[in-house]
């Protein structure tokens, strides 16, 4: 009986795959790493600038990163059930959970390019200092992710609703990765950049 079950693990083991496709996890693991460098460069500096990084972080508006941080879990909880929905074949569901996923992102942009904006309003810059030239360079690479996500979601969108993915849902899976990867970098983002 305990070899049985051993040997169903096995099976069971090899039918495991990335979803998605190869070239999107590479690609997937090439931004982790330039975030990770960005991460590690923001914390380095700190250690050398605490009182300039205290002070900069006191401007920031911790409210609008939760809200920031809510809409994009909300977001890729929308594209995890539409995910649930293409594969059972409801497109209609699939689309409606996709827009709903893309207007909760559309949350962070406004929420974001509103803070932006604050902080313009302030004289606060790229320039200001390091804290803050690390502060724009970091957001607004993400930021610039999400746009992109929004966009890989468009098109999946249009794709599902003109009957795509019947065959295979292999690239709605890449996206899918691809968006909870621009989600779960903000989730260790908010805190690194408006808390600790």
């Amino acid at each position: 009986m305990t070899y049985s079950l051993a040997s169903n693990n096995a099976v069971m083991s090899n039918d495991k795959k990335l979803p998605g496709d190869l070239a999107m996890w590479f690609f997937i693991l090439a931004e982790l790493t330039v975030f990770a460098i960005f991460f590690i460069a923001f914390a380095v500096t700190e250690q050398f600038n605490s009182e300039m990084f205290v002070a900069g972080k006191a401007q920031l508006h911790t409210v609008s990163g939760l809200i920031n941080t809510i809409a994009l879990i909300t977001s890729s909880y929308f594209v995890a059930l539409s995910l649930v929905a293409v594969s059972n074949g409801n497109s209609r569901k699939t689309v409606v959970l996709l827009v709903l996923g893309m207007l909760a992102a559309g949350v962070y942009m406004v929420v974001k390019l509103w803070e932006y904006s604050q902080l313009f309003s302030l004289g606060i810059d790229l320039e200001t200092n390091t804290f803050f030239t690390l502060y724009f360079l970091i957001t607004a690479f993400h930021f610039l992710h999400v746009v992109l996500g929004i966009v890989i979601l468009m098109f999946i969108a249009v794709k599902v609703s003109k009957g795509g993915y019947s065959l295979s849902i292999s690239g709605y899976e890449a996206g899918a990765s691809y968006w909870h990867m621009v989600d779960l970098v903000w989730i260790i983002l908010f805190p690194l950049i408006y808390v600790i």
